[in-house]
């Protein structure tokens, strides 16, 4: 069962570009590092398009871009994790229902 993405390579709302990693939070959201497209995706329960949660404005230093995400993880007050593997650091996002 496809659970993300699946409908080839790209970056529309429903593709994903060298996916390299997920998490799934208490709620059931999956979460997805999508490497290429310098963002990082929610999928929830039973819909065909993920949400752009960080990134997706293109790859940079910017605090609103990534650039190459590689890795994540989420703790238990929904603050995301990212590893943002050009920009050699990690940092922490507040996510929002």
């Amino acid at each position: 069962t496809i659970v993300a993405g699946g409908n080839g390579f790209g970056e529309n709302l429903n593709q994903l570009c060298s996916p390299k990693g997920i998490i799934v939070d208490y709620l059931g959201d999956i979460y997805v590092v999508d490497c290429w497209n310098h963002r990082v995706m929610r999928w929830c329960e039973g819909k065909e398009e993920g949400e752009v949660v960080v990134g997706g404005h293109g790859k940079g230093s910017h605090s609103n871009q990534l650039n190459y995400p590689i890795g994540l993880s989420i703790d238990d007050e929904r603050n995301l994790y990212v590893v943002d593997c050009f920009k050699h650091r990690i940092e922490k996002y507040e996510i929002t229902c």
